[in-house]
């Protein structure tokens, strides 16, 4: 097939901690509801941090049967619900018939920065009891490509299918990794998007340990407070959020209606160290530059920035440094905010769920509020729409994911 010319997105689905659905993570987030609580996932009572954003009501049973989902991860089961959702909302029939697209021109980029932590950790006590008690699932289950398999096995996805782990820059580098795709002629439609389930015990014993994470158990819903003088670390959470993308020719023929056109964007690192951010955001910067210039978009047609804003003393800082020196004087004029603020950092879903903010910002003119913002640190001086959702015309955004290592990436939407 020859090259593409430009690609679009035409669906999106979700499971967060504020929503199980789309649509239903989108107006909690207008309305800056919060998704974090005490966790109920393992005791948590002799931990430091005992709260995290929780997926709820979700049952895998329901979503794929029982025998599917005993041998699928709970980053794979979210995932698989995500994508149907997304396939469903673009109107994507995989198929050999008439009007249907066939299954080898669609490809699938299901990215995790930590895959099949629970699983993992239960594998293990089941096999000091008794080796024999070992899922015979475990192996297939865990493994990080996992989830875009599973994804391809529900679908029909026959194209190519890639995973990659980028730690909280994943979700952003699966889109980018699908649009490489489709110009490339590989595809003609390609599901992308993060996931990630890791609420455990080892996990947070780890996170804790490090200092990472935010300590304000009581209450729980002011934990998470990207920007704000008071923040003290981030808030663990869950989720999966894929997307549809495909050549703007392929949806024109099937009548699909487009969210945004992802023009481009670029990756780089900071090579500093394996989980602080570069202190004066240089790496930071230049991947926001390469993404404007990549997609050709000029620094003051940018409207929002849909932050990485984790609520680290260290992220939120050099991140607002990166978008003053990148943006200059405009950079007073963007509107910026962190959908993490409601429902924590969903790591390897965390930047898909942000370029799903930034789609429907395009699509309904108005920007989610950061939550939990009542004082703003000395050095966080844009506007990071405090509180409450604030209308505006919206024609171009970008998505901004920082991950431990130093990986930055970042993807520029604009109005289709």
């Amino acid at each position: 097939m020859p090259p593409a010319a430009k690609v679009v997105l035409t669906g999106m689905g979700a499971i967060t901690p504020v929503g199980n659905s789309r649509e239903s993570t989108w107006t909690a987030l207008l309305e800056g509801r919060s998704g974090i609580g005490p966790i109920t996932r393992f005791d948590a009572s002799g931990f430091r941090t005992r709260i995290a954003g929780e997926v709820k009501d979700f049952d895998p049973v329901a979503l794929l049967g029982r025998k599917r989902a005993r041998r699928a991860a709970r980053l794979s089961q979210l995932a698989v619900a995500a994508a149907r959702e997304a396939v469903e909302d673009a109107g994507l029939v995989i198929g050999a018939a008439e009007g249907e697209t066939a299954g080898d021109r669609v490809g699938a980029v299901v990215n995790t920065a930590v895959s099949g932590m629970g699983e993992v950790a239960e594998a293990v006590e089941r096999m000091h009891e008794d080796p024999g008690e070992v899922d015979i699932y475990f192996v297939p289950s865990v493994i990080p490509n996992m989830a875009a398999c599973e994804v391809a096995i529900d679908l029909g996805v026959h194209g190519p299918v890639t995973a990659s782990a980028l730690a909280c820059a994943s979700g952003v580098h699966a889109l980018l990794e699908a649009r490489r795709m489709i110009l490339a002629g590989e595809a003609d439609v390609v599901i992308a998007g993060g996931t990630d389930a890791s609420i455990t015990p080892v996990m947070f014993a780890g996170l804790c340990n490090m200092g990472a994470l935010s300590r304000r158990n009581d209450p729980p819903e002011q934990a998470s407070r990207p920007f704000d003088a008071d923040r003290d670390g981030f808030v663990f959470g869950e989720g999966a959020v894929v997307c549809v993308l495909e050549s703007d020719e392929h949806a024109r023929a099937r009548g699909a209606r487009p969210y945004a056109e992802l023009l481009g964007g670029a990756l780089t690192s900071d090579a500093f160290h394996v989980s602080a951010p570069h202190p004066d955001g240089t790496h930071a910067t230049a991947a926001m530059r390469k993404a404007l210039e990549s997609s050709g978009v000029a620094p003051n047609e940018v409207d929002y920035v849909c932050a990485h804003g984790t609520g680290t003393r260290a992220n939120d800082l050099t991140e607002t440094r990166a978008v003053r020196e990148v943006f200059g004087a405009h950079a007073y004029d963007l509107l910026v905010s962190s959908p993490k603020s409601m429902t924590g950092h969903l790591i390897g879903a965390a930047g898909a769920l942000s370029a799903m903010v930034a789609a429907l910002a395009v699509r309904d003119g108005v920007v989610p509020p950061t939550i939990n913002l009542d004082t703003p640190a000395a050095e966080c001086d844009l506007n990071y729409v405090p509180h409450r959702a604030q209308k505006a015309t919206v024609d171009t955004a970008i998505v901004d994911a920082f991950g431990f290592g130093g990986q930055n990436c970042v993807a520029v939407l604009r109005r289709p």
